[in-house]
């Protein structure tokens, strides 16, 4: 008898729990998927920043976007793809990986829904102050990793003021990694292939595969104002002064009346003839690598100049 009393309780103890765990998991956020990563800022405690500041005082801050990349990429593209590498980064070396601001410098992409677009100071004082911030806490080095094309000269600028005007030392992250980037091995195109293209579809297989929509990339018819395009060939073979100019007018925004804003010279939003397919997440795998090995590399010459001893 006692023996079944204990067999009855324990099944009533083991139903008890059992429901107790259904309703626990029951009243947690369903979408809820990501893990904890080291280094990485907004899963930090306070306690975990102020031991990472006994190893390191520098800091990572992608510089972003939010905006259109056609039907196969999310509007996130530039944030989350600059994210994803700074956190990649902050794994083999301590450096914390800090993003301020999903939203860059983008008016030629609002002829598309979902673009965002903020003005050049707005985007460089808040991370002016952001910086300032982090210099407050102890940090005072940073890699400002510009992760949108649009976002290059505030980029520059951004550096320059942290260097003039706080107590911190910025430099750009493509300048720094340069002498050390491994050449890559996929050969360069032949044809135009810039924004939304299959360098950034590669990447994005890569970094953050699940968002990645294929079935609907398409390719881009283009229209472009006839010097522009007369100047294609040349851009496409690398002359720097054809780039140059190129770029300088071309994706500007509508209201510059250059007939140059994403939505005037793409159907899709992508700013080039090759089609998205040709994109892989091989290739994207690999430019990855070579970026964050030869911002490994640079980390550890900046600690060695610097004369930081990076601790266990």
């Amino acid at each position: 008898m006692k023996t079944r009393n204990r067999k009855l309780l324990s099944g009533v103890l083991f139903l008890f729990c059992s429901l107790i765990s259904f309703q626990l998991a029951a009243q947690t956020n369903p979408l809820w998927t990501q893990e904890k990563v080291k280094n990485y800022l907004p899963h930090m405690t306070t306690k975990e920043v102020s031991e990472f500041l006994t190893k390191s005082d520098m800091v990572i801050i992608p510089v972003a976007s939010l905006e259109q990349h056609a039907d196969h990429l999310p509007i996130g593209t530039d944030f989350i793809n600059g994210v994803e590498r700074s956190k990649l980064i902050a794994q083999e070396r301590d450096i914390l990986a800090a993003p301020v601001l999903m939203v860059g410098q983008s008016p030629y992409h609002m002829g598309f829904a979902g673009t965002v677009t903020l003005k050049a100071e707005t985007i460089i004082q808040v991370h002016i102050e952001a910086v300032e911030s982090l210099i407050r806490n102890g940090f005072k080095r940073f890699i400002i990793m510009n992760s949108h094309g649009g976002n290059r000269a505030i980029s520059t600028l951004l550096v320059d003021q942290i260097n003039q005007t706080t107590g911190g030392v910025a430099v750009s992250f493509g300048e720094a990694v340069r002498p050390f980037m491994e050449a890559s091995t996929t050969p360069p195109s032949t044809v135009f292939d810039r924004h939304g293209g299959t360098s950034e579809t590669s990447s994005s297989l890569y970094l953050m595969p699940t968002l990645v929509q294929m079935e609907h990339a398409v390719n881009a018819e283009l229209t472009l104002p006839k010097h522009l395009e007369d100047m294609l060939p040349e851009v496409v073979d690398g002359d720097p002064t054809a780039l140059m100019l190129f770029l300088a007018e071309g994706l500007k925004a509508e209201e510059t009346g250059k007939k140059t804003s994403s939505a005037e010279m793409s159907t899709t939003g992508v700013w080039g003839v090759r089609h998205p397919r040709e994109g892989s997440a091989a290739r994207g795998a690999d430019d990855t690598r070579r970026s964050v090995e030869a911002a490994v590399k640079f980390i550890d010459r900046w600690n060695e100049l610097a004369g930081f001893e990076a601790k266990d």
